[in-house]
């Protein structure tokens, strides 16, 4: 088996039976790719037609809107902890429908990854049924984590986006810029600032009278 696709199937195997004619045949419709920091894996407007299994390196996903703001939308890379929303860079929507993507995908590092693409994904499903298992419960994984993200940007205060990022995401903080930091929670750096000088200043202990 290939070294290069032998993490994945590592993955895969935590899901379901991974037996080895459906190992076989995985890494025969993947391929590993080396990607250039900065690069774009994914430009808005483009229809997604890979889906990226990140080995080393770090990415973003994030979307631009109408006035050029950017809003990160995931963190991509692989460490043993890693939750399944980083390992995965891919536009679901646009990958499963075809449609052109809204997001753009951008290597912050240099990058090894596994590429399936989507007539691979077709193929796969067609000759394996317990690829089309892990797949389906992968999408489910997929259709929580973009629900719990969606919620919080839209009922949460910036602060309590903060302090729930603290709670369950802190371990980003090691390994993402305070910029996209700020962009992942929707706020501005400086706003982002004050957040955390407003906090610390709320935990200080007051002085005695």
């Amino acid at each position: 088996m290939p070294a290069f696709v032998q993490p994945l199937l590592d993955l895969l195997g935590k899901d379901i039976e991974l037996d080895d004619p459906t190992a076989a045949l995985i890494a025969a419709n993947a391929r590993p790719v080396k990607i250039a920091k900065g690069a774009l894996l994914l430009n808005a407007g483009e229809v997604c037609k890979d889906i990226y299994f990140i080995h080393e390196g770090k990415a973003i996903s994030y979307f631009t809107d109408y006035n050029g703001k950017s809003t990160t939308w995931f963190f991509h890379y692989n460490r043993p902890d890693a939750p399944v929303k980083h390992l995965f860079a891919v536009d679901y929507r646009s990958f499963l429908s075809g449609v052109p993507s809204r997001m753009s995908i951008q290597a912050l590092t240099d990058i090894t990854a596994v590429r399936i693409s989507n007539e691979a994904i077709d193929l796969l499903l067609k000759q394996s049924g317990s690829f089309g298992v892990w797949l389906r419960k992968l999408h489910e994984k997929s259709l929580v984590i973009a629900y719990d993200r969606i919620a919080c940007l839209l009922t949460a205060s910036a602060t309590e986006r903060y302090q729930l990022f603290l709670k369950d995401e802190s371990y980003l903080l090691d390994m993402f810029s305070n910029y996209f930091i700020a962009t992942y929670l929707n706020v501005t750096p400086q706003s982002l600032s004050r957040i955390r000088k407003g906090l610390a200043g709320a935990e200080s202990p007051k002085p005695m009278s």
